[in-house]
């Protein structure tokens, strides 16, 4: 069972490290705890926090429904961070380091560290209006390519994380982890569950010895905590298990011996995460969404493609250079959808074709606008994919000729 554990943990890595550094993949807008910190903004403002998309969205819905399925297996086989520290944990046996566990109401209190952490971010973020601790996270540290955004607090997080590593399991994920704390209240709830039979079991002690997350697992029937990441470490040690091969297993609520195949979390893990990754690309939605007066009955739509609209803060000076109030503005309803992107931004407008037409909006977008508040003229860093405004003028002015 470590041995399948391990396996779905290096292609996880593996994933994320061709991602980042072979493909340059901005690997955030996949993190699930990303959709928990742009939620609020999103809710509100219609838009997205800066570097992350509706992405962020679906995965955390695949995630809170494998805590719902496996409870927190997604912090034993996917998540980087659980898996360095398992790794270096196993590490620290290996070289002969005395390993200790943390039990009783230290660990409680240790445990709500987390919520404490989600608390402190999501109160910050929503102030600021932006990812004000990613340059504190030790996993954006990991899946960034250490730019210049990263502070050496992520580094001295990290390290020790790495050295606490060594001699605990797993504990940023068991007391520090904001995602932990999203992921606890509905993993208590999880369907699929470690089952122990008192009548064939020994009470040896052996599989809570194992646990790393210091569940006394030869002490209740059924593991229903919420920490519990489905390592299945507990059933492999089980000396019981060897013999009859029922004391302890792993599968659905009830009393029945039937042990599941751990295959067949690892497929529920998958199914979640790769219908996440299928629905945000057969479903998008816009990160970013702004509306100016009431929707006419009659509206048209035209749809572009935007160079240099690569954030939220470039989003809004888009809208700004449709809200322009000179020559070139655009009168009556307009919608503005996108979804920007470091390369070319998908943009839907809406409009009133009454008042408006598509060669309007794009000199609207690219010509450049007199702010008579900051008394200075404003070059419009956008430019649409397959339009060149020099040969708009140009035909205007053979029209004009023309005639």
């Amino acid at each position: 069972m470590i041995k399948t554990r391990r396996v779905v943990q290096l292609a996880t890595i593996v994933l994320v490290i061709v991602a980042v550094f072979a493909v340059g993949a901005n690997c955030e807008r996949w993190c699930p705890f990303g959709g928990v910190e742009a939620l609020y903004t999103y809710c509100t403002s219609g838009d997205m926090l800066c570097s992350l998309g509706v992405s962020n969205f679906f995965i955390l819905g695949g995630v809170l429904a494998t805590a719902l399925l496996v409870r927190r297996a997604f912090c034993g086989y996917l998540c980087p961070i659980g898996t360095i520290s398992d790794w270096l944990h196993a590490l620290g046996q290996r070289l002969g380091i005395k390993c200790g566990q943390v039990h009783g109401t230290i660990d409680r209190i240790l445990s709500l560290g987390k919520y404490a952490v989600l608390a402190v971010v999501l109160i910050a973020t929503w102030r600021a209006g932006e990812l004000v601790f990613r340059g504190y996270d030790p996993c954006y540290a990991l899946i960034s390519r250490h730019g210049t955004d990263i502070t050496w607090w992520a580094y001295a997080i990290s390290a020790v994380i790495v050295v606490v590593s060594l001699f605990i399991a797993l504990p940023f994920c068991r007391w520090f982890c904001p995602l932990a704390a999203v992921l606890s209240p509905l993993s208590r709830f999880g369907l699929m569950r470690v089952k122990r039979d008192p009548e064939g079991c020994t009470d040896c002690g052996v599989c809570s010895k194992h646990c790393p997350v210091a569940i006394p697992v030869h002490q209740v029937e059924q593991v229903t905590a919420a920490r519990c990441i489905s390592c299945l470490s507990c059933v492999e040690s089980c000396p019981t298990n060897r013999k009859q091969g029922s004391s302890l297993v792993w599968g659905p609520p009830g009393r029945t011996n039937r042990r599941w195949p751990q295959i067949a979390l690892v497929a529920i893990l998958l199914l979640c995460t790769t219908t996440a990754v299928a629905a945000s690309y057969l479903f998008p939605m816009p990160s970013f969404v702004r509306t100016r007066g009431d929707r006419p009955d009659g509206v048209a739509t035209v749809e572009l493609q935007v160079k240099d609209l690569t954030c939220r803060g470039r989003a809004n000076l888009f809208f700004y250079f449709l809200e322009r109030d000179d020559m070139y503005q655009i009168p009556g309803y307009f919608k503005v959808e996108a979804w920007p992107d470091p390369d070319l931004a998908d943009v839907r407008i809406t409009y009133d074709p009454s008042l408006s037409d598509e060669a309007a909006i794009k000199r609207a977008i690219t010509e450049p606008y007199f702010d008579m508040t900051a008394d200075f003229w404003r070059t419009s860093p956008f430019r649409i994919e397959g339009y060149d405004p020099l040969e708009l003028d140009m035909g205007i002015l053979e029209g004009i000729l023309d005639e």
